[in-house]
């Protein structure tokens, strides 16, 4: 059997770029007479933009640390030892670079037991361990705590979470067993599946704490100190920790139960991690932590070696990097600065627009509507929502009255724009609407100003053709909830300038959405997709398949809702319009359904009512439907959705709708709220073998998302 070190030293090879950990010891005497103390500082030596991970090099200087303290603690020369982060961060998990790059089994497998024998020396050394946790920790930064004897938490620390099912993972390297044995069963759940695949939601300091993961909390400003001299206090024996007793009866079971129904109502199980963390968690109810930790080893090479995580590492990268660095974006140099904002509109949807606009960039936001009470109403959603901020502590009272004082209404264009910036307009989605207005904007904007429409559908160009200076209008195209989701589809007119498109893009920057280059082409990137795909279940129901057969069929996919409840969030009419838009450019591939036109006219809000609290077909749609009599399985339907999307998809590759596939995957996930374990959709096409069926080649290449050859 290798020890510890040569399977660290093996799996090292595998990860050449490795951002490696150092594992700093250092010793100190105690307060309180608790004798001396020896502290592990986990640090990679880079400010707290680059957060500290373990690859196998990084366990490997812990395991050496590790090494050090257990030979003080049994010749006694130290009653303890502490482990602790670099300022802001203790540790975010496992590096995820090296990851991708595995090929075998064997050495996924490395990975998770190298993992475990580290970490579990922290728990069977001569004398207690505590974990600080002074900063950021996720995964296998929260699991090395989990191994210690008691833990400390930051009141100041801003995100903790054990996000691995989010990404096609479990908990690995003790999360799935030590916790449900820490804070039971039910607490456990929430973190490891409810929190994770709620978009990977984080906690804080104080829920860490009354959660019971940690056993004190501490100020941020001298929380080593204060975490040290409670250490004292607990070696000296002033301090005594108790902790609640676990349940592990009838409360166990139903909370695996509760898990399973969460997972089941996120991803339909179409995607395996939550399940495999689920049954670790069910087994660790009888305590054996080791056999836990076999199990985390085989559930964790059996993920890696799967195309869910690595179409969750492809996402994740997406989001984080490519994100962060749009494709074809002009150089940021060329941007003007914004100092005041103008909103034609003041509907909902332009009253969120400027609420983002004045949080965000906090300078002067004007709206503009057609009469007094609509403005009046639209100021009014803004100073309501900074009301709430104010309620929930977000904002302090200067700065809630400094914000609401910046929001203003005109019915006038020339007084509330001749000094505007940035100029977004979203009214009536109605091409000579949009060219009226921006002819009233242009005559009274200043000429530096950048005309930003928030059309979902119609032409750029188009809208900006009657315009004396057409180069400075861009498509700003945002999605519902606009504070919610993060993706702005910017989109080039034919004659937009480089200046007016970097500008767009400092200002996506300034109000942190993930902003991706799009062609002006018909419904851009999001809506195009969706429509198509929203058509193809829409016609196999004109054609005959029942309702229910059709929904069903895309269950496998793990959406956050299905299509019909989906069109109901966004509005049938809208629905309905986009489809009209796409019909009249691509006749051949979108038709007009009669039934959701018929829906739309009898002014039906969605296919569905909720008497029972479970969506049920409203009979009046029922009655509303003329439907064929060709009737579709789930397989069939599922099918001919999927070949029509990878169909569309390649069609926009071959337009330059976007630059690349990846593109088209960020805008999904960030867009569409698409799932991580799709790595939003060619992926899966790739993986389903969907895209060569259709186009005659993947999307992606071997080894991008999916286990390399």
């Amino acid at each position: 059997m290798s020890t510890t070190a040569e399977l660290l030293k093996g799996a090292a090879e595998l990860f050449p770029d490795e951002v490696v950990t150092q594992a700093h010891v250092r010793h100190f005497q105690l307060p309180a007479g608790a004798g001396n103390f020896a502290l592990i500082t986990l640090d990679n030596g880079l400010d707290h933009t680059k957060p500290t991970t373990f690859g196998p090099q990084s366990l490997a200087n812990l395991n050496a640390a590790l090494d050090q303290v257990e030979k003080e603690a049994a010749e006694g020369q130290i009653t303890g030892v502490g482990l602790t982060g670099k300022p802001f961060i203790f540790a975010v998990g496992a590096d995820l670079k090296g990851v991708e790059l595995l090929k075998r089994h064997e050495d996924a497998l490395a990975i998770g037991k190298g993992g475990h024998e580290v970490f579990k020396r922290l728990s069977s050394l001569a004398v207690p361990t505590f974990a600080y946790y002074n900063g950021a920790a996720m995964g296998g930064g929260v699991e090395a705590g989990l191994h210690c004897t008691y833990r400390t938490v930051s009141k100041a620390l801003p995100a903790f979470s054990l996000p691995e099912v989010f990404l096609g993972l479990v908990p690995g390297w003790g999360g799935c067993t030590i916790l449900p044995n820490l804070i039971g069963a039910d607490k456990a759940v929430s973190v490891i599946i409810e929190n994770s695949l709620n978009q990977n939601k984080q906690l804080k300091g104080a829920q860490v704490f009354d959660l019971g993961i940690a056993d004190a909390i501490f100020e941020g400003a001298d929380f080593l100190e204060q975490s040290l001299s409670w250490t004292a206090s607990v070696l000296n024996g002033s301090v005594t920790v108790e902790r609640a007793e676990i349940d592990r009866g009838e409360a166990w079971d139903q909370a695996v139960a509760r898990g399973r129904f969460i997972a089941d109502s996120k991803v339909h199980g179409a995607a395996p991690a939550a399940y495999r963390a689920l049954d670790i968690i069910e087994a660790a109810k009888d305590a054996d932590l080791q056999k836990g930790f076999d199990a985390e080893d085989v559930a964790l090479a059996d993920l890696i070696m799967g195309g869910e995580l690595r179409s969750g590492i492809y996402a994740f990268n997406l989001v984080q990097k490519r994100g962060k660095r749009p494709a074809g974006a002009p150089d940021k140099s060329l941007a003007r600065p914004v100092t005041k904002v103008g909103v034609v509109g003041a509907g909902l949807m332009a009253s969120q627009l400027a609420l983002l606009f004045l949080r965000r960039l906090e300078v002067p936001v004007v709206l503009t509507d057609i009469d007094q009470e609509r403005v009046d109403k639209g100021v009014g959603y803004v100073h309501g929502e900074i009301d709430k901020l104010l309620g929930k502590g977000r904002v302090n009272q200067d700065k809630a009255n400094r914000l609401k004082a910046m929001v203003t209404g005109v019915l006038d264009k020339a007084e509330g724009f001749s000094d505007a910036d940035f100029i977004i307009e979203a009214v009536f989605e109605e091409i000579g609407v949009k060219q009226q207005v921006f002819a009233e904007v242009e005559a009274v904007a200043p000429e530096h100003a950048i005309l930003a429409t928030n059309t979902s559908s119609l032409s750029v160009t188009e809208m900006a053709s009657k315009l004396k200076h057409p180069e400075r209008v861009v498509g700003f195209h945002f999605f519902n909830p606009v504070a919610v989701l993060p993706l702005l589809e910017i989109v080039r007119g034919e004659q937009t300038d480089d200046a007016s498109l970097a500008t767009a893009f400092g200002v996506a920057k300034k109000l942190k959405k993930t902003a991706v280059l799009v062609k002006d082409a018909p419904a851009f990137v999001v809506n195009r997709i969706l429509t198509r795909f929203m058509g193809e279940i829409q016609n196999v129901i004109d054609e005959g398949t029942p309702v229910a057969t059709a929904e069903k069929a895309v269950e496998p996919l793990g959406l956050p809702m299905s299509p019909l409840v989906l069109l109901e969030l966004v509005g049938p009419a809208i629905g309905l319009h986009v489809s009209e838009t796409l019909n009249r450019a691509f006749p051949d591939r979108f038709r007009v359904s009669p039934n959701l036109k018929a829906v739309v006219e009898a002014g039906k809000r969605g296919f569905y009512v909720y008497d029972s609290g479970k969506p049920e077909l409203d009979p009046e749609v029922a009655a509303l439907l003329k439907q064929g009599d060709t009737v579709l399985t789930e397989e069939q339907v599922r099918a001919r959705v999927l070949e029509a999307v990878a169909q569309e998809i390649g069609l926009m590759l071959d337009e330059g709708v976007v630059a690349e596939a990846q593109d088209i995957d960020l805008c999904l996930i960030t867009g569409a709220g698409w799932p991580f374990h799709l790595g939003g959709i060619t992926p899966y096409l790739d993986r389903e073998g969907v895209s060569e069926r259709v186009n005659g080649k993947t999307f992606l290449q071997p080894g991008t998302a999916s286990v390399p050859a």
